[in-house]
């Protein structure tokens, strides 16, 4: 199985990165964009054959170690 994890900042946390991309798109001739938010992908190829395990597992990782959950919000999809 394949877990693939999208890990970005909370709501409300500051985020200069994401303005940086943001103004820099502006000066680029991009219009109309807002509420620009950046953040990590990770892919993690899983033995396992039960999804419901797998998730509880990634969820674990994600908990412990691949996300800082004060400030950071993560989802996953898993891939049989």
């Amino acid at each position: 199985m394949k877990a693939r994890i999208h890990i970005t900042l909370k709501q409300g946390v500051l985020d200069p990165q994401s303005k940086a991309i943001a103004s820099a798109l502006e000066a680029l001739g991009f219009t109309g964009v807002s509420g620009v938010r950046q953040g990590k992908y990770i892919e993690i190829d899983l033995q396992e054959d039960d999804g419901e395990a797998a998730r509880a597992s990634v969820d674990a990782m994600c908990a412990k170690l691949l996300a800082n959950t004060v400030i950071e919000d993560y989802s996953i999809e898993i891939e049989s």
